[in-house]
């Protein structure tokens, strides 16, 4: 047996082992009957959220918007867009999670804004050079008439990262850099109105109850002031590293220690902020989980590591090897609003290509075995030290949608790669909370912006609830003996001998109750050591033995 992580004291903050469960506002629920989810939704469902034993939840943005991103193109931080509510109803939901002990992240946008916001539009309106400018990143294009971009940048959602805008007197003029779509207009972070301006955004939340932050695109903002050339990965993949010009950049973390003092400054319970980063290597990732900066940072290595033994392996000791280097928890997560549910990844084939969406035409995931695997990889998550994050709908085991048609498509990406890229929408579709009923329960009217699958209908929340072996109750058994034996504090040690293709660990909790975890990703079964008591199991066992695409966790002296 060989130790990988010490166990943690019972008395640290609450979020250093918090299951977070996020919401996407638009799918969630839809209290008004529009076919978009809203506020008012979210709070009357929240008692599923109470139920099933999570202890936050994560609200993706629900800010004033054009929507040409899914609210990730924000016109103005400090109200609520009228498609999901008013500033009223954010004040009651947050109350009404707060009643019920949960506790509310909302998102924040700091890398660029909407192109309608306020400032962009008076950017365009002055001139080269102005204050107003100095808000985004204008530059004036290459060659002797200024016709070409700046530098050769790639945007995340297709083509060029760089805009020319026409001057206020009609003429072409300077040019401005999006990460993403052209509508979303990248923010100058060596502004100091704009650093000012978001801490006034990080206030108002705060005032108005909210426990902490998720911030999207944590590994922006900063960019390298000499604006050099880079050849983006083949196959316009995102890429994940410090040598990319415009990711990772050492400058955030100056931006983060800031916020960090400024959330400290609320006091008990603390406020956290988690970042969505996509860095790489892991040492990198752990630099901004430092005591002085971020709490939580996404585990994407662990969301993006095939089902297999050996590589799952290498990323669980990698990880907890690299945040304890600065004294933080891991934050294991399998599935969000921006990669293929996991109950679909995980039913293709093992080291096929990711798309970042499915159509009908493509190679289609096999759903049992996807969903075996799926609630498998949960039961390993859930176990592990560290905080973790649940989104909406895989409580349920919901697969991706897979034969959305083109014309109901709404991800930019889909657009602006002419349907090269499916995009996101498949993992976004509204949930189903009733196998009868109009929209499956999300509204009374039947409408919804993405269209749902039928495969929904079976799995809804009023067909899983009381069922012994349904995924909803397993996620709820998962999360009350998560909770109850203490594993996300616990020592981890890696358990050997129980057979090529088995991962086996075990969690050592403060006060000494040991839990023993096995994983089966071999075709053959595997049998528990003796004398272990299964307490919890993805599957069915088969003659006492731990069959393939399963973890058990049970309960050893």
């Amino acid at each position: 047996m060989r130790q990988l992580h010490p166990a943690s004291s019972a008395g640290v903050p609450w979020w250093r082992d918090a299951v977070i469960y996020q919401i996407y506002p638009r799918s969630w629920a839809d209290a008004d009957g529009d076919g978009i989810g809203d506020l008012p939704g979210i709070t009357s469902r929240l008692e599923h959220l109470r139920d099933l034993g999570v202890d936050a939840v994560w609200l993706s943005p629900f800010y004033r918007s054009p929507q040409r991103d899914a609210g990730y193109d924000v016109s103005d931080h400090r109200d609520v867009d009228p498609l999901f509510g008013t500033l009223a109803d954010a004040d009651a939901l947050i109350g009404r999670a707060h009643e019920l002990a949960l506790r509310i992240i909302v998102d924040i946008v700091p890398n660029h804004s909407s192109s309608d916001h306020p400032w962009f539009q008076e950017a365009l309106a002055a001139g080269p050079g102005s204050p107003e400018r100095e808000r985004y990143v204008f530059r004036d294009g290459l060659g002797e008439d200024g016709s070409q971009p700046p530098t050769d940048w790639l945007a995340n959602f297709g083509g060029g990262a760089w805009t020319r805008i026409t001057e206020p007197d009609g003429t072409p003029g300077q040019w401005y850099l999006h990460l993403f779509d052209p509508t979303q207009p990248d923010l100058n972070w060596d502004n100091s109105e704009v650093r000012a301006d978001f801490e006034t955004t990080l206030r108002f939340w705060l005032d108005r109850g909210v426990d902490g932050f998720r911030v999207d695109v944590a590994h922006g903002l900063v960019k390298d002031p000499t604006f050099p050339s880079f050849d983006k990965h083949p196959g316009g993949l995102m890429e994940v590293t410090h040598a990319a010009p415009y990711w990772d950049q050492d400058g955030v973390h100056e931006i983060y220690r800031s916020w960090r003092t400024l959330l400290d400054s609320y006091g008990a319970p603390e406020r956290i902020m988690c970042a969505e980063a996509w860095v790489a290597p892991a040492d990198r990732l752990a630099r901004y989980v430092r005591e002085d900066e971020y709490h939580q940072a996404f585990n994407f290595d662990f969301l993006e590591t095939p089902w297999q033994a050996e590589p799952l392996r290498a990323v669980i000791e990698r990880s907890l090897a690299s945040n304890d280097s600065v004294g933080a928890p891991a934050t294991w997560v399998l599935s969000n609003h921006d990669v293929l549910r996991h109950a679909s990844r995980f039913g293709l084939p093992v080291g096929a290509p990711r798309p970042n969406g499915i159509g009908a035409g493509d190679p289609q995931p096999d759903a049992e075995l996807g969903l075996r695997r799926a609630r498998a990889a949960t039961t390993l998550m859930l176990a592990l030290p560290g905080g973790a994050y649940v989104y909406q709908g895989e409580e349920l085991g919901l697969p991706e949608h897979t034969s959305l048609p083109a014309d109901a498509r709404q991800d930019p990406t889909f657009a602006r790669t002419g349907g090269a890229e499916l995009g996101r929408d498949g993992c976004r579709v509204p949930i189903a909370w009733t196998k009868g009923g109009a929209s499956l329960g999300f509204n009374d009217t039947g409408a919804a912006w993405l269209p749902q699958p039928t495969s929904y209908a079976d799995l809804a929340v009023d067909v899983q609830t009381g069922v012994e072996g349904s995924t909803l109750e397993l996620y709820r058994s998962l999360l009350a003996l998560r909770r109850e034996r203490r594993l996300g504090l616990a020592a981890l040690a890696e358990v050997d001998g129980l057979g090529e293709g088995v991962l086996g660990y075990l969690a050592t909790a403060p006060d000494g109750t040991r839990t023993l975890v096995v994983a089966n990703l071999s075709s053959t079964p595997s049998a528990l050591p003796a004398g272990a008591q299964v307490l919890v199991a993805s599957g069915e066992l088969v003659d006492g033995q731990v069959p393939a695409d399963t973890c058990v966790w049970a309960q050893v002296d």
